[in-house]
């Protein structure tokens, strides 16, 4: 069986590459997050733009995973590839959607010269974190967090 098409909805340079894919991505994407404004494009523009990049896991012309990412440098991991948002569409899951992103995403880490995979996911989120741990990561620390807006 063929894996299914993954699809850089945007260039390196973080342009839109593929503005028909991002409008198919917001079903989904807003099942990860609701609170996304109701000018969905626009927002991503500006993730885009401040290094945010995205890619959808496609079938049959409909959006089955997205990933949102960035190539991040710190002191205390190297080079890695940080995933903002990571959401197979609910009605399909467990149908190696996410896997398939999953893969790809490490598979793009590597080719970039990345040393590290790292994402946050809230603690609410059992289902995600046991896909996660199947995938072989690991909690490393915690994430704290002050709201000053």
């Amino acid at each position: 069986m063929a894996l299914p098409e993954v699809i850089e909805i945007t260039a390196a340079d973080g342009a839109l590459a593929e503005p028909g894919w991002l409008a198919r991505a917001e079903g989904v994407h807003r099942q990860l997050r609701p609170g996304l404004p109701a000018d969905y494009a626009g927002r991503l523009a500006e993730v885009f733009a401040n290094g945010g990049r995205m890619a959808v896991v496609a079938e049959d012309g409909a959006v089955r995973a997205l990933a949102v990412w960035r190539l991040i440098e710190n002191t205390y991991e190297g080079r890695r590839l940080y995933v903002d948002d990571l959401v197979a569409d609910e009605a399909r899951r467990s149908q190696g959607f996410g896997r398939r992103l999953f893969d790809w995403l490490q598979d793009t880490a590597r080719r970039l010269g990345c040393d590290v995979v790292a994402l946050d996911s809230g603690v609410q989120r059992a289902g995600a974190h046991r896909f996660y741990f199947r995938e072989g990561m690991h909690i490393p620390s915690f994430c704290f967090r002050k709201v000053i807006k």
